[in-house]
């Protein structure tokens, strides 16, 4: 068997050989538009393209595009010459890497070597971290070309993914809405068509969001599997970090590299993952068993079952996804607990507030954070320069006087050990396999919105448990939104359970293929070669009135 497969090696090296450097992608005619890891290999292996030729094509789709839908925020100048040492790799038959040679985008709240890490805060603009994250380490030892880093709602703070140094994202299926976040930036770039795949952070909602609203999947992972280490942060208990891809095959493979950090003494929380969970591929977890026979208990309180625009489509678009699943054999449970509140659980135990500043303070004081930067947190709310919303004026006062040593802390970690007691006990009551529930009960909000309502995202968020996304289907269409507005569904599992998740997101996607690109973005862009990456210069012009900059309203 190995002497048949170095022979086809042989061949494959002979009849093809790698595309020159800076050969066009007009030349190969290799249609990066949802590209995905596999298709990406294959042409390279094939020699249909180069990874210059890559690369090129996808700042060609952000040049084109990104004006439009200001999802990028800035490129990695060295994406170029590192595409060139990756063809010279693959010239000399060292081509090797799970991400060889994928451009990917990372939310600009991850640590990065070659860019400015700002997390959207014009304070931020100029801090320099002098190391990666250890999951961008993880990521670049796999192959990956960090191509650039995604807008995001300032410091990840909420889901409109607007800031003061980014501006307002929009949603390139509807550019009159958001496109969710705090990873918005992510969300819509990744849709377009900007790279293969991109990462996220998730404290409350911010991977799901995201990819529930460009119709896209995700996975916010159990909390520990992944490092968070090197990442802007804002909740020990809730911060999760992961990716959001157009497919869950890419989903699996980045999963797969950014867990591979393994434990990081810098992130104790990655002490806990049993040795089960250690080295897994979840590529494997794709294949095998099928729908029938799973369990799901189906969150009924987590829809918002009143008749309008907003609604409506959403609650269809779950049934149908529900319809499909017992046609394929699934027994889906009505769960109707009152226990499953979102807002009334975002109420009770959220511990944000109560975290944000001490984390804040020890990210800023890091030694390897070089540049210019505020001390601490305070004295970036004192700059003025920065963007938080109305609605979250009361949330960053009260953050900016909290501690873990506040008396109403350990009550909300003692109801969040009660409430995921509550939750394992369930699962256990009803055999479940896993939770099904839509992302959020009303369409992605509009430009301008108070704030990103009716998100479910909370109960993972505290309790810790593992969720993958997928895309349910979307609204119907309109002028503003030709194919309709995107609708995503999660399947919240047990801890450590990520493998049977991924599993039921592909067979999920296999009965409903509900993933349509946006119209905006659709039409395939010529590139040609180029010398130097260029520079992005994100609009701010744009940012909605309602969100005056500079102000946290009461003084500090």
């Amino acid at each position: 068997m190995a002497s048949l497969q170095f022979l086809i090696i042989l061949i494959s090296t002979f009849f093809f050989s790698p595309a020159t450097k800076g050969q066009t992608q007009g030349c190969y005619k290799f249609d990066i538009r949802e590209a995905s890891v596999e298709t990406v290999h294959n042409a390279l292996q094939s020699g249909l393209t180069s990874c210059r030729d890559i690369t090129e094509a996808f700042i060609a789709r952000i040049e084109a595009y990104n004006p439009n839908i200001n999802a990028v925020i800035t490129l990695n100048p060295s994406a170029l010459s590192i595409a060139n040492g990756f063809d010279d790799a693959l010239a000399a038959g060292n081509a090797t890497g799970a991400l060889f040679c994928i451009p990917i985008l990372l939310k600009d709240n991850y640590d990065t070597m070659e860019m400015n890490t700002t997390a959207g805060c014009s304070d931020l603009a100029g801090s320099q971290p002098t190391v990666d994250a250890p999951v961008v380490v993880a990521l670049k030892r796999a192959g990956a070309i960090i191509l650039g880093k995604t807008n995001l709602h300032e410091l990840a703070l909420e889901g409109l993914s607007v800031s003061s140094l980014g501006g307002q994202t929009l949603n390139p299926y509807d550019l009159s809405r958001t496109p969710g976040g705090s990873s918005g930036g992510t969300g819509a770039a990744i849709a377009a068509s900007f790279a293969v795949f991109g990462t996220g952070t998730d404290t409350v909602n911010s991977l799901r969001s995201p990819a529930s609203a460009n119709s896209l999947f995700s996975v916010r992972p159990t909390r520990g599997l992944i490092s968070r280490s090197g990442i802007i942060p804002i909740s020990y208990t809730q911060d999760a970090v992961g990716p959001i891809a157009r497919n869950v095959e890419d989903l699996a493979i980045a999963l797969t590299v950014m867990a591979s950090v393994g434990y990081d003494a810098n992130d104790n929380t990655t002490a806990m993952v049993p040795s089960s969970s250690i080295g897994v591929d979840y590529s494997t977890a794709l294949h095998g068993r099928g729908i029938k026979g799973v369990r799901l208990g189906l969150i009924e309180t987590f829809f918002n079952h009143t008749i309008s625009e907003e609604t409506t489509p959403v609650t269809a678009a779950v049934n149908a996804t529900v319809s499909a699943l017992t046609a394929a054999g699934a027994t889906v449970i009505p769960i109707s607990s009152s226990i499953y509140n979102s807002s009334a659980i975002l109420e009770a135990y959220d511990t944000q507030r109560f975290e944000y500043r001490q984390q804040m303070n020890e990210y800023l004081a890091r030694p390897s954070l070089r540049g210019k930067h505020p001390a601490s947190l305070n004295d970036l709310y004192r700059s003025g320069k920065y963007l938080v919303i109305p609605a979250q004026y009361s949330y960053v006062n009260t953050a900016l006087v909290s501690s873990t040593d506040n008396t109403t802390y350990a009550t909300r970690k003692l109801g969040i050990q009660n409430l995921t007691l509550a939750v394992q006990t369930m699962f256990k009551q009803y055999s479940l396999d896993a939770l099904i529930y839509p992302e959020q009960a009303n369409l992605v909000v509009k430009i301008g919105a108070a704030s990103q309502s009716g998100r479910n995202g909370i109960l993972a968020a505290v309790t810790g448990h593992p969720v993958v996304t997928v895309p349910a289907g979307f609204s119907p269409a309109t002028e503003q939104a030709p194919v309709g507005v995107p609708i995503g569904l999660e399947i919240l599992g047990l801890p450590w359970s990520e493998a049977k998740l991924l599993n039921l997101a592909k067979k999920i996607s296999e009965i409903r293929r509900v993933r349509k690109m946006p119209v905006l973005t659709k039409a395939a862009i010529s590139a040609s070669a180029i010398d130097k990456v260029p520079v992005i210069v994100p609009n701010t012009r744009d940012i909605p009135s309602s969100y005056p900059l500079g102000t946290i309203e009461g003084s500090i």
